[in-house]
Order: structure tokens, then sequence, then C-alpha cells
């Protein structure tokens, strides 16, 4: 008798729509492929701040949407502080951005907010060993250059608006990096900046209304966010 094949004639000729120019949408993923950690997004920038006399007081921040959607200047007004935030990265893509993007700006201090992309696999399956490696990494590397280091805690995600944000990023996995970074922070020496406690609500969500999509701050959830680092950065420029 005979059985059922995964592949068989159909009686009607349907197959998925095809996008559009499917030779650009190769070319624009080959690029993409060569720069992979995106090292020529601040090139140019850097090279412009490297020419600059020696700020004392510069401070980096590194991250992903979260840092590269905040408005540091409207935050803070005045402050040599810079803005090395790339949508969508994780840990081992902003490893391989520390010489660049870090430790050739000769900054006095570096914020690190990441991991949340890490739990979303956004560049494959990771344990948490893994990122722990990465963040010791470029921890190791900042005090290694004299700069001093500041550790965020992975802001919580919420189920609120209509993108289910916890079935990517776990609450549990959150609050398992979170408890590994709290750790590490005491351990060596670094400044703990704990985002994820001035954002989580009663039931482990970032706060109803601070994120359009319960995963990035909005400007109500940027100024949550302003005094802990503000705080974490006195005490690292002290």
């Amino acid at each position: 008798m005979a059985t059922a094949a995964w592949a068989q004639l159909v009686d009607e000729y349907a197959p998925p729509k095809a996008g559009c120019c499917l030779q650009t949408t190769a070319q624009n993923l080959a690029d993409q492929l060569q720069d992979w950690n995106q090292l020529g997004r601040y090139h140019a920038d850097n090279q412009r701040l490297k020419a600059l006399p020696a700020e004392p007081r510069r401070v980096v921040f590194l991250g992903d949407s979260i840092t590269d959607g905040w408005k540091l200047a409207q935050t803070f007004p005045d402050q040599p502080y810079v803005n090395r935030g790339i949508s969508g990265q994780t840990t081992a893509q902003m490893l391989v951005r520390m010489y660049p993007d870090v430790i050739n700006l000769k900054p006095a201090a570096l914020i690190i907010l990441a991991g949340t992309n890490d739990i979303s696999r956004n560049t494959g399956p990771v344990t948490l060993a893994q990122i722990a490696d990465d963040f010791r990494a470029m921890t190791e590397l900042a005090k290694a250059h004299g700069i001093k280091v500041i550790l965020c805690t992975v802001m919580p995600v919420s189920d609120y608006t209509s993108r289910k944000q916890t079935e990517r990023r776990p609450p549990a996995d959150i609050l398992k990096l979170n408890a590994w970074l709290k750790e590490y922070a005491a351990a060596s020496g670094a400044i703990l900046a704990d985002y994820y406690a001035a954002t989580v609500d009663e039931k482990g969500f970032l706060k109803d209304g601070f994120s359009g999509d319960g995963l990035h701050p909005n400007a109500r959830g940027y100024e949550l966010l302003a005094p802990v680092a503000a705080s974490a950065i006195r005490k690292a420029l002290q």
C-alpha cells in the first residue's frame, strides 16, 4: 500500500508569494555578513572623537537597541557621554567592538547593558556560561586599560502589549542572568546599575506604560533608567 509522502505532486500550482528583487536581498545579506559585528557603524565617529582633545570624564554606553535608542544628549545635557549601542546585538558582537568602540576612545568609564538578545538567540543558541565569558572578557579588557566598569542588569519584559515578549525572553532566564551579573559585579569590583529593579512591577514584568512593545523603554521608561545610570557614573568617576 502507498504511504503518505513528504513531498508530492499538487493539483493546483500555488507556491508561496516570492518577494521582489532577490538579487538586492542577497546582496544586502552578503553585505551584513561581511560586517556581522557592525564595526562600520561607528567607525567615522570614532575617528572624529580620537582626533579631539582627550575628555577626562568620557563615558561610553555600550549596548543593544535599548542603548541605541537612548538620546543621551537630552537625558544628560552637556555631559561627554558616547552612545555605542547597536540594535539587535549580543554580547559576543559587543566583545569584538571593545577596542574600536570603547578602549580606543579612552573613556573614564564604560557602562554595559547587554544580554536580552543573547536570551532571545539573536546570534544562535547560547549558554549562561558563554554569556558570562563575554561579560568577563569585556570587563577585564576595560579594567586592563584603566576604564571603570558599570554592569547593568537586564531589564524585564512584558506581555502587556500586542507583542508577547516573554515567549522569546523568558523572565526566568532574565533572572538567572541578573543573578550572575550581581554576583560577578561584586566579585570583580565593577559597579552595578540595577535597571531591572527600577523597571519591574509586582508581576515581574516591565512596568505597564513605560514601553510601547514590552521590550524597549519609551520616554517614560528612559526616565526610570536615567537616575540609576547617573548614580552609577558618579560612583565610577569619584
